[in-house]
C-alpha cells in the first residue's frame, strides 16, 4: 500500500529555482530515511540529497550550497529547494524512503516514487 508522489518539477531558466514535494502514504509504521534522487537518460542514478528522521541531512557535492532538503513528520512530506539551477541539473528526479510496513516489522524496505521532470534552460 506504500505509496510515493511526487511534484513540483518543470521547466525553469537558469539561475531560477524549484522547490519539488513529496508525499509518502499507505500502512507505514515509520520512516527511517527520506532522500532525493536524479536520473538522466544513459547514466545511473545518483543520490542528491538525504534526510533522516532524527533531521540529520547529506548532499551531493553538486547540491551542496544549492540545494535544501526538508520534512514535515506529521504528513509524512519531504522537500528539495532548488535554488541557482544550472542546465546539469536537467534530470528526472524520485523521491526515495526506507520505510518499516506492518508487513515487513522486522526489517526496512526501500521505496521509489514515479518521478518528477525537471528541465533547467539556458
Amino acid at each position: 500500500q506504500v505509496q510515493l508522489v511526487e511534484s513540483g518539477g518543470g521547466l525553469v531558466q537558469s539561475g531560477g529555482s524549484l522547490r519539488l514535494s513529496c508525499v509518502a502514504s499507505g500502512s507505514i509504521i515509520r520512516i527511517a530515511v527520506m532522500a532525493w534522487s536524479l536520473l538522466t537518460p544513459g547514466k545511473a542514478g545518483e543520490l542528491v540529497a538525504t534526510i533522516t528522521d532524527e533531521g540529520r541531512s547529506n548532499y551531493a557535492d553538486s547540491a551542496k550550497y544549492r540545494f535544501t532538503i526538508s520534512t514535515e513528520s506529521a504528513t509524512k512530506m519531504v522537500y528539495l529547494q532548488m535554488n541557482s539551477l544550472k542546465p546539469e541539473d536537467t534530470a528526472v528526479y524520485y523521491c526515495n524512503a526506507v520505510i518499516r510496513t506492518p508487513e515487513r516489522t522486522a526489517s526496512y524496505a526501500p521505496y521509489w516514487g514515479q518521478g518528477t521532470q525537471v528541465t533547467v534552460s539556458s
